[in-house]
């Protein structure tokens, strides 16, 4: 689970910065694309805070997996 949350949180960061390169672009000022630079900064902050939030997950699921099998372990050598 924790390799999916890595994956998920390194296309938001992806998104994030293309959202923030359009932003200072011609291309947020060309007919029929919305043009509030603004709107592009905030959308590029909010998904990359999201990415952040996500990676965070996912290492505290891959720290939580390997608590698991390291006490799963610990029980296996104690009872043989």
């Amino acid at each position: 689970m924790g390799r999916n949350l890595y994956i998920l949180a390194a296309s938001l960061t992806l998104f994030a910065l293309v959202s923030c390169g359009l932003a200072y672009t011609n291309i947020a000022q060309q007919p029929g694309s919305p043009g509030d630079a603004s709107l592009w900064r905030t959308m590029g902050l909010v998904l990359w805070l999201i990415a952040l939030l996500v990676a965070l997950a996912g290492v505290l699921s891959s720290l939580f997996e390997q608590a698991e099998r390291r006490t799963e372990e610990t029980r296996r050598r104690r009872r043989s």
